[in-house]
């Protein structure tokens, strides 16, 4: 349960890192390293998730994942 919860941790933290670095106008949504850290940071939850059978938190981080590797994938 430990790994479960440091993966998750990292994760969570990275999310919000680059949430309030967006707020802070220290970053913008179509910046590399915000979607960098919100692709990080869901697959880390989603794994953690998965590791602790949060079923309904894999599919939402997973989702939040996809959407950041969408994002990054649009900026080339």
């Amino acid at each position: 349960m430990l790994l479960a919860n440091i993966v998750n941790s990292t994760g969570v933290f990275l999310i919000l890192l680059a949430f309030w670095l967006l707020i802070q106008g220290k970053m913008k949504a179509d910046n590399r390293w915000y979607l960098l850290m919100n692709l990080t940071g869901a697959g880390l939850a989603c794994f953690g998730s998965w590791l602790i059978g949060a079923i309904p938190f894999v599919i939402l981080e997973g989702t939040w994942a996809i959407v950041a590797l969408i994002g990054l994938m649009r900026r080339k």
